[in-house]
């Protein structure tokens, strides 16, 4: 299946602003809360830091909800 991409238009975007704007998490205050609950894997890596920074090219997948792969916009 392919992935969902996400368009950025900055150099980069923070996992948590990345789960907010594909409509993951509501606010970036559930965030913490749902890194806990869900396994996030960025390019086959497990990653729980909110701060994360994530490229254009990078494939994010979120336990649940699917695969998404960053893009430029």
């Amino acid at each position: 299946m392919k992935p969902t991409d996400i368009q950025i238009k900055t150099e980069y975007i923070q996992l948590g602003q990345f789960l907010k704007l594909a409509n993951i998490v509501d606010s970036g205050g559930s965030v913490k809360f749902f890194l806990k609950d869900f396994a996030v894997h960025v390019n086959g890596e497990i990653d729980q830091r909110r701060g994360k920074k994530l490229y254009p090219g990078d494939l994010v997948e979120v336990e649940e909800f699917g695969q998404f792969q960053i893009v430029k916009k």
